[in-house]
């Protein structure tokens, strides 16, 4: 692609780095914040040089935080029985985004995946096991992908607490067909946990 300025094209291979943004969509963007007055792109600029410098994360589940402990954990009316463990902050988001769930989150930093180097000792595992020591928790969610990664880290971390001679109660998010969703479109691993998980009306 021919760029009429070096400096759009270099501001297009830096947006093209972002996830979900091909090259026609960062010259798209780039183009956009030349119509705007200097101050839009000035203001987006700071806004992610603070936002870098000064996200830190949580010293108790991991999340995202602007001081050293969350809002959730520093919240006094959040259940701290419960601990919702995640993979990412995006799916702490997103539980939290339902308004069903008042009690405490761990995010691990990702999932047991040995074909992509990733271990037990790069995610947030031993000081989950540490906090389970200090507080009193008693039930444990796991609120982890439905994948081969998200099964590993499962068990991986079950053995683990088990093997500790932890009391504390594990349970795992319910899985099953999609609201809206036809059968004769979902997949039979889905379908069969569907079945076997089924509710009574």
């Amino acid at each position: 692609m021919n760029y009429p300025s070096k400096l759009i094209e270099d501001a297009v291979k830096e947006l093209a780095k972002l996830p979900g943004i091909g090259k026609k969509t960062a010259l798209r963007l780039s183009l956009h914040l030349l119509k705007q007055d200097a101050s839009f792109s000035q203001n987006l600029a700071q806004a992610i040089s603070q936002m870098r410098s000064g996200v830190q994360y949580c010293t108790t589940c991991h999340a995202i935080a602007d001081k050293p402990i969350c809002k959730v954990c520093s919240n006094t009316s959040r259940d701290n029985s419960l601990v919702c463990l995640v993979a990412e902050i995006g799916d702490l988001l997103a539980i939290e985004n339902t308004a069903q769930y008042r009690g405490l989150y761990h995010v691990l930093g990702g999932l047991i995946s040995p074909i992509n180097g990733i271990g037990p000792s790069e995610l947030n595992i031993l000081s989950l096991l540490k906090r389970l020591a200090e507080s009193p928790v008693e039930e444990i969610i796991l609120a982890l992908p439905a994948t081969m990664e998200g099964d590993t880290t499962a068990y991986y971390i079950t053995r683990k607490l088990q093997d500790a001679g932890s009391t504390v109660r594990i349970s795992t998010i319910a899985r099953g067909i999609a609201v809206g969703s036809e059968l004769e479109y979902t997949d039979e691993v889905t379908l069969g946990r569907s079945i076997i998980s089924r509710v009574v009306l």
